[in-house]
């Protein structure tokens, strides 16, 4: 009673605990509490796990599956997480086993056209519990999947084949052009060159026998 109003009223505030956001409190129901590391190690280990990450795939798509979730998760906790920290779910499927448990994984449907690839970016590979990953895939609707036939190279360019070169056709004179060549005699055989060689000498021997005497 002999205390001031201010300093009841600081001491309210000093006993007050911070609240926390929606968001972190859906996180803290599905990833769980991280394991204790030191400080140096807590501060390399995104870095690194941010580097080992794959790109995110260039397609856009509405659905993620998710897998590696704990056991004792349901899908209100999975609905919440997303809700929360990515942008409104449509509906959200958990497969349960025969006997009616949990398999650890959930099919999310997101309303927004592309928040399924922001879940996938900040939620895939991220550990549950310190030492559970979470494994995000995007699910493409096969009609809106892009076509095989764009994606496939076009053939290659087939060279055209050179014309054929005309044959030999019938071969026409030009007017005025030269004449054609005669024939080449045939050879002649031993029997004409002698019949030839007789003829020459009975005609050279004639005139000297007919000649006048002096």
């Amino acid at each position: 009673m002999d205390k001031s109003l201010d300093e009841i009223i600081s001491n309210k505030r000093a006993g007050r605990r911070p609240r926390r956001s929606a968001g972190a409190a859906a996180r803290g129901a599905v990833l769980g509490k991280p394991a204790p590391a030191p400080a140096q190690k807590a501060r390399v280990a995104p870095a690194v796990a941010a580097a080992k990450a794959p790109a995110a795939p260039s397609v856009t798509a509405e659905k993620i599956m998710v897998s590696g979730l704990p056991l004792d998760v349901n899908e209100a906790q999975v609905k919440d997480l997303f809700h929360q920290t990515i942008g409104p779910v449509r509906e959200v499927n958990l497969s349960y086993n025969s006997q009616g448990k949990s398999k650890g994984t959930a099919m999310v449907h997101f309303s927004r056209k592309g928040d399924a690839n922001k879940a996938y970016q900040q939620y895939n590979n991220r550990l549950i519990d310190g030492n559970q990953p979470m494994k995000i895939d995007l699910i493409v609707d096969p009609i809106r999947a892009v076509p095989l036939a764009s994606r496939v190279a076009p053939a290659p360019a087939v060279k055209a084949a050179a014309p054929a070169r005309a044959g030999p056709g019938p071969v026409r004179r030009r007017r005025g052009g030269a004449p054609r060549r005669a024939p080449k005699a045939a050879p002649k055989t031993a029997a004409d060159l002698d019949a030839e060689m007789e003829d020459y000498t009975a005609a050279a021997s004639a005139p000297a026998a007919t000649a006048p005497a002096a």
